[in-house]
């Protein structure tokens, strides 16, 4: 019988490298080429989704990246992230759900924004920054036209790695907040299900430039 093919091993130095660069480019308002990023990004997802014909679950991780909304701490996969932009200007627009802050224009695209402490329904408290904005996108939901909107965020930390089993089921949190998180690690990073909320078509909203 013919034995299978053993998967390389990945370059984990090499890919480090290149979290580094990413995280020093959000630092400096990331606003790369979107289609550079996105080869980028699903290069690395499929890098970090292949694991190593002898690793164990304990061993396989997702790669974050981290924010700070409303003195908590979010990740969202990086294979998920377009790009990240300041929130300098929007638009609102009538009749929408309260947790859509309105739309923006970038590069000639409309985006929808979403305000995820309305969304989760999250007590209002304190004078947030909401400075940054997440460009969020899956491709796989409708081929050629895909799920796309903006996440507020008051700033970005890093992007890291974060080990799959280190990510426990939300046991106390409540409400819609727990519908959209695959867990919550040990220490206190929420890790939204992002494919669960590019689903949602209510956080949508279809404008015309």
């Amino acid at each position: 019988m013919q034995k299978p093919p053993v998967k390389e091993a990945i370059d984990w130095q090499d890919i480090h490298r290149r979290i580094d660069q990413l995280s020093n480019a959000i630092d400096g308002n990331w606003q790369a080429d979107p289609a550079h990023v996105h080869t980028t990004l699903n290069r690395r997802a499929r890098e970090l989704a292949v694991p190593l014909h002898n690793a164990t679950a304990a061993e396989q991780v997702m790669e974050l990246l981290e924010f700070s909304l409303a003195n908590e701490r979010y990740g969202i996969g990086s294979a998920f992230v377009r790009e990240v932009c300041p929130l300098t200007q929007f638009t609102p627009v009538p009749c929408t759900p309260s947790f859509v802050l309105g739309i923006i224009n970038v590069r000639g695209e409309i985006i929808s924004v979403v305000d995820i402490r309305k969304f989760f329904a999250l007590p209002e408290t304190g004078l947030p920054d909401l400075n940054k904005i997440i460009i969020v996108y899956n491709d796989a939901v409708a081929p050629g036209k895909p799920m796309l909107f903006g996440i507020l965020a008051d700033f970005i930390v890093e992007v890291r790695e974060v080990a799959v089993a280190a990510i426990q089921p939300p046991s106390n949190i409540t409400g819609i907040r727990a519908d959209y998180l695959l867990g919550v690690t040990a220490n206190g990073l929420a890790v939204i299900d992002a494919e669960k909320l590019l689903a949602d078509k209510a956080v949508i909203v279809d404008e015309n430039v």
